[in-house]
C-alpha cells in the first residue's frame, strides 16, 4: 500500500505516522517518575523509619564521641531521628536552646545551668540525668601535687561553676586558701594570695589543655581530656564524683520549660539511660571515670531550684 493518499486538490498528503513509540516512551517516563516518588517516600522505612518520625536537634560539646552515633541508632530504632549539633565551647548551647535552634542540649551540670538561668533570667529545665564526671588536674611537668613549687602557676576554667569546683580541689590539696573557706561560688578573686602556695590563672575551658607546656598544672574538663591527647589516669588530683555532695555536678539533658513533659524528649532520655551500648560508650570515653546516674526528674528540678536560689543569694549578676 502507498504511504500517501490523494487529496481533493490533487496534492499528495502524507499518511500519519504511528504514535506507538511515542506513547510507549511516555509510559516509560511516567513509570520512572512514579517509581522515584515511591522510593523517596518509602526509603525511610528501609532505614529504620526515621523519615516518618520526629526529628530532635540536640546540642553537645563533643559530637565526635562515638557513643552519640550509637545513641542515634538506638533512637532511630524507636522511630526518632536525632540530629547532633556540635558546639566549640560551653557558652553557646544554652542560648541556642533558649532561642529554639535546638530541642535539647547535653553538655552541662546543674550548677552551670543554674548560673546561666539566673544571669540570663531564663527558665531552662533539667529534663534527665546522664553522669557525674570528676574534674582532674593535669601536668606535663610534674608527676604529683607535691612536686608543684611555691609561686608556680595553675590554670583553672574561667566559667564560674567549673572555676569554683577547681578552686575547691586546689584548696583540698593545700595549694591555695580561699577566703571564708570557699564555696561553689568561689572565683579567682577569692584566693588569698598571701596564704596560697601557687598563683591561679583562669582560661576558657577549651584552652586549658594548651596551657600545659607553660604552667605547672591545669584543670582539664572531661570533654577535652582525650581530645588533648591526655589520659584520665594521668590526673594528679581530682574530686570524687560518687560523693553525695556532688549532686549539683550531675550532667543533664536540658530543655525549654514548656517542653518538660514532651514525651519524645523523655523517651530519648530513657533510651540514653537504658541502652547498654550507649552507657558503655560513655564510660569508655570517660576512661571509666564517670559515675552513671538515673536521678528522678523531680529531684533534678529541686536541686536546680535550690542552686538557683543559692546563686541569687550569692549575688550572681543578672543580665538585663
Amino acid at each position: 500500500m502507498s504511504d500517501s493518499v490523494s487529496g481533493s486538490a490533487g496534492t499528495l498528503i502524507e499518511a500519519p505516522k504511528s504514535r506507538g513509540p511515542v506513547i510507549a516512551a511516555v509510559v516509560v517516563v511516567l513509570a520512572l517518575v512514579v517509581g522515584a516518588i515511591v522510593f523517596a517516600l518509602t526509603r525511610g522505612d528501609d532505614e529504620g523509619g526515621a523519615s516518618s518520625g520526629p526529628v530532635v536537634k540536640i546540642g553537645v560539646v563533643g559530637a565526635s564521641d562515638p557513643y552519640w552515633e550509637t545513641f542515634k541508632d538506638a533512637a532511630a530504632d524507636e522511630g526518632i531521628t536525632v540530629d547532633i549539633i556540635d558546639f566549640a565551647d560551653y557558652a553557646q548551647p544554652n542560648p541556642a536552646l533558649s532561642e529554639g535552634e535546638l530541642d535539647l542540649n547535653q553538655f552541662q551540670h546543674i550548677i552551670y545551668l543554674a548560673d546561666y538561668n539566673v544571669k540570663n533570667k531564663d527558665d531552662l529545665v533539667a529534663l534527665g540525668s546522664t553522669a557525674i564526671y570528676p574534674m582532674g588536674l593535669y601536668s606535663s611537668k610534674v608527676d604529683s601535687v607535691e612536686e608543684i613549687k611555691d609561686g608556680d602557676t595553675v590554670v583553672v576554667p574561667d566559667d564560674e561553676s567549673n572555676q569554683a569546683r577547681a578552686l575547691l580541689i586546689l584548696q583540698s590539696q593545700g595549694l591555695i586558701e580561699l577566703e571564708d573557706g570557699g564555696s561553689i561560688y568561689s572565683t579567682v578573686a577569692d584566693v588569698d594570695t598571701g596564704a596560697s602556695k601557687v598563683k591561679v590563672k583562669a582560661l576558657k575551658a577549651d584552652l586549658t589543655p594548651t596551657s600545659l607546656p607553660d604552667v605547672a598544672a591545669a584543670f582539664v574538663n572531661n570533654d577535652f581530656v582525650a581530645k588533648a591527647g591526655l589520659k584520665f589516669s594521668d590526673a594528679i588530683a581530682q574530686d570524687d564524683p560518687t560523693d553525695p555532695s556532688a549532686l549539683p555536678y550531675v550532667n543533664i539533658f536540658a530543655a525549654r520549660a514548656e517542653d518538660k513533659d514532651n514525651e519524645t524528649y523523655l523517651k530519648l532520655i530513657e533510651i540514653y539511660q537504658d541502652t547498654k551500648a550507649v552507657q558503655d560508650g560513655v564510660m569508655e570515653v570517660s576512661g571509666d571515670t564517670a559515675s552513671l546516674v538515673k536521678i528522678p526528674a523531680a529531684d533534678l528540678a529541686d536541686s536546680l531550684a535550690e542552686t538557683e536560689d543559692a546563686t541569687r543569694a550569692a549575688g550572681g549578676p543578672e543580665k538585663d
